[in-house]
């Protein structure tokens, strides 16, 4: 009985001594296999299409898929300096519209946005745009005025205009926002409550409402969430520009 009981000690021993050698081996291959990840992923907002092609991950062949981007765009700053939007490939943007004249959700816009501006101000990575609708009126030094309290200079907040751009298509057809000329002097355009987060591609990964309180607080999450998914996709990119 001694020589059994000793037999089978030794036996489930080996036994546990393979499964925690084998298992994370196994794990590994599993993961690689599947090529799926732990980590979570923002969505992807917009249309997209999907153009019957395809490309290999793990030996495996996956369909290629075309998703809405907001397209690079010429903007004027504040300061009078040319600015444009998405114009660096590992910088995410925090983007919103707003206009001077607009005395209620503009500035409140703005005054949240201060908070996201003042916690990333060290992460050149995360660039942030009030872009105006009043294109006539907000020329630079009308942007310059308001935009002093916040100070965006010691930030990577840009306050934009370009009365070149045709603000409300651009608006409705790139940003998904609603931008509305009205016949009212007191409100004279009607535009979205969304803060809009976009990835390095131009893509829209996040929208937050100003009127849901919890919105500020989960960009700011999300913000670094997608730090995060930029360094795990692009790595070697994000290596090479430091």
């Amino acid at each position: 009985m001694d020589n059994n009981t000793g037999q089978k000690k030794g036996i489930k021993t080996i036994l546990i001594l393979a499964v925690i050698l084998l298992l994370p081996g196994f794990l590994y291959f599993i993961l690689n296999k599947s090529g799926s990840n732990s980590y979570a992923s923002l969505p992807i907002f917009g249309k997209k299409e999907v153009p019957g092609t395809t490309h290999r991950k793990w030996g495996r062949d996956i369909p290629d898929t075309i998703y809405h981007t907001v397209p690079p765009v010429d903007f004027v700053n504040y300061d009078g300096r040319p600015v444009r939007l998405l114009s660096n490939d590992t910088s995410l943007s925090v983007v919103h519209l707003m206009y001077t004249r607009d005395a209620s959700l503009s500035r409140m816009m703005a005054r949240k946005l201060d908070q996201i501006a003042s916690r990333f101000m060290q992460n050149k990575k995360v660039k942030l745009y009030s872009i105006t609708v009043d294109t006539a009126y907000d020329r630079p030094a009308v942007l310059a005025n308001y935009a002093k309290v916040y100070k965006p200079w010691t930030k990577s907040w840009f306050f934009v205009t370009d009365p070149s751009t045709d603000i409300f298509k651009f608006a409705k057809e790139s940003l998904l926002q609603d931008a509305i000329p009205t016949a009212d002097p007191t409100k004279p355009f009607i535009i979205g409550s969304n803060y809009l987060l976009l990835d390095s591609r131009g893509r829209i990964r996040g929208m937050y409402d100003i009127n849901v309180k919890t919105d500020v607080d989960r960009l700011e999450d999300e913000i670094k969430l997608l730090l995060v998914e930029e360094i795990r996709q692009h790595p070697a990119t994000i290596e090479q520009r430091r």
